[in-house]
């Protein structure tokens, strides 16, 4: 579905931060591991609405006001961001998951596990932890079944907005694992890792009772974790989450959906508030390039009045402005920064790719200038 952007969409992403609970990460205060028990301590325990409460969750968590802007079910495995979905499907209706069908796109949603059930023998809360389930086409659901997430490189499933399932690319930031992933669109790839490390962080504690559990069918799903409770991912698919949270910023639609569930759960994804978490817990790991998966954030995004702003932990030696059709816009070489923030101004809309580079590290973030 084509995008729809309005001021008050671009009001409301300067306005959400604003609706994270006063206090609620003050005694995240820490680095490395100590953070993370920091951050498990405050969303542990949240309140159990059930599976079948999924579904009432998800008539205000994951409705599609961002792309056709329709209210129908917005599904990651199906929605095209820049044009029309091949199907759409309505919460409420016999669309929904009743036993049937799912053999083909289209039929059928139901309620996917980003990690899966079997990692956990279908153990309450987890089961019902809205913040890493998600509505999705039941046949998409099933293709993907307990394979791990990666980059893929030539895929033996492709499906209607482009996702895809095959051998992962063992090479790059994706090196070290040879077997089959499934890998959602780029436009996704940041939402699906951070409902990760929200599981490891609220779930810590218990991951290695998981890893270990005799309940777990398939190494498939074992595959992303490592089976300690405070590094909790393998090398290759913390490279992996942490390239793909870096290169895919929270959304709006993240931001409501973090909003949506806390008032059915009572917690909160901290990666979505607190994007900066992810790097001050995990670092340098494999190789990563931390520069890019940790220290820039551009915002806001949309931008407001031309103009956005770039922060960056690590001092920038050049910022670009690139268009799709690969025209350079602007290049401030040596760009002055405020309190580590820097400034790219008289921006003329549209959608662009913007370079940011320190060093020999180079991160590219997609922004819009409505």
């Amino acid at each position: 579905m084509k995008k729809n952007y309005s001021l008050l969409l671009v009001l409301l992403t300067t306005a959400v931060f604003g609706q994270i609970p006063a206090n609620y990460y003050n005694t995240a205060t820490g680095t490395g591991y100590a953070l993370k028990t920091q951050l498990h301590n405050i969303i542990d325990g949240h309140t159990d609405r059930g599976y079948a409460g999924l579904y009432v969750t998800y008539t205000t968590s994951d409705k599609d006001f961002y792309y056709e802007n329709n209210g129908t079910l917005l599904d990651i495995y199906s929605e095209i961001p820049s044009g029309e979905d091949s199907y759409e499907y309505t919460y409420g209706s016999d669309q929904q998951d009743d036993g049937s069908l799912g053999t083909a796109e289209g039929q059928r949603f139901n309620r996917e596990h980003i990690v899966p059930q079997s990692y956990f023998a279908s153990a309450l809360p987890m089961y019902a932890d809205a913040h890493f389930i998600v509505p999705t086409d039941k046949y998409v659901n099933g293709q993907r079944g307990n394979f791990p997430f990666g980059k893929v490189n030539m895929a033996t499933l492709t499906t209607t907005n482009g996702s895809k399932k095959g051998a992962n690319l063992n090479s790059g930031y994706s090196a070290g694992y040879t077997a089959t992933v499934f890998e959602p669109i780029d436009e996704f790839k940041g939402d699906v890792a951070r409902m990760i490390l929200y599981f490891v962080t609220r779930y810590q504690g218990q991951l290695s009772g998981f890893y270990s559990s005799t309940n777990v069918s398939s190494t498939q799903s074992k595959a992303m974790f490592d089976g300690t409770e405070d590094h909790a991912l393998s090398n290759t698919f913390l490279n992996i989450l942490l390239t793909w949270h870096a290169n895919d910023p929270v959304s709006q639609r993240e931001l409501d959906r973090n909003n949506a569930i806390y008032r059915r759960q009572s917690n909160r994804n901290p990666y979505i508030d607190h994007p900066e978490y992810a790097a001050q817990i995990w670092g340098e790991v494999a190789g990563l390039n931390t520069f890019a998966a940790n220290t820039v954030t551009v915002y806001p995004n949309p931008a407001v009045n031309h103009e956005v702003n770039i922060y960056s932990e690590s001092p920038l030696e050049n910022i670009e402005v690139i268009n799709l059709n690969g025209q350079l816009i602007q290049s401030i070489q040596k760009p002055q920064a405020t309190s580590n923030a820097y400034i790219v101004k008289n921006l003329s809309q549209g959608f662009y790719m913007l370079r940011a580079t320190s060093g020999n590290q180079t991160v590219t973030k997609k922004i819009i200038v409505n």
